[in-house]
């Protein structure tokens, strides 16, 4: 595996309204402190409008997963971060999504970053699967994954 790194999943400027924000797999340094199938994690938090920069943290083992985001528009709304090891500690997930669905906040700014792990896949929609309707993902341009501080 991968020796230790921190990388995120960014957005600059959002011009959609997320829904299902990011899912993150990363992963996982070798000889790494996690107990192999460490119990899942899933923890409500406010997303607050009001241009005001806030970060939401989650960490599961020698693994943590933060949230940083700008919004406008709207009132509070519930979402959601998961955080996840894999039986064998070779992979980390981090989501965060809404699960009641669409937003109605217009984000101006987005980020998760990991640590502990390299970034191996990464994603963001503008819209989850709901009944009939299929995930909808941002544009390769509408965000980007980079390498962070440590």
């Amino acid at each position: 595996m991968a020796a230790p790194s921190g990388r995120s999943c960014r957005r600059a400027w959002a011009a959609l309204v997320p829904a299902a924000l990011l899912c993150l797999a990363a992963g996982a340094a070798a000889g790494q402190g996690t107990a192999p199938g460490a119990t899942p994690s899933t923890a409500e938090f406010d997303v607050r409008p009001g241009g005001e920069v806030h970060s939401f943290s989650r960490s599961l083992g020698d693994f943590s997963c933060t949230f940083t985001y700008s919004a406008q528009g709207g009132t509070n709304e519930q979402w959601q971060m998961n955080v996840a090891v894999s039986e064998d500690s070779g992979i980390f997930s981090c989501s965060v999504w809404r699960p009641q669905g669409k937003s109605y906040l217009f984000f101006t700014q987005f980020k998760a970053e990991v640590k502990g792990a390299k970034i191996e896949y990464a994603m963001a929609y503008s819209q989850a699967a709901a009944g009939a309707l299929s995930d909808i993902p941002l544009k390769q341009e509408e965000f980007e994954i980079s390498e962070t501080a440590g």
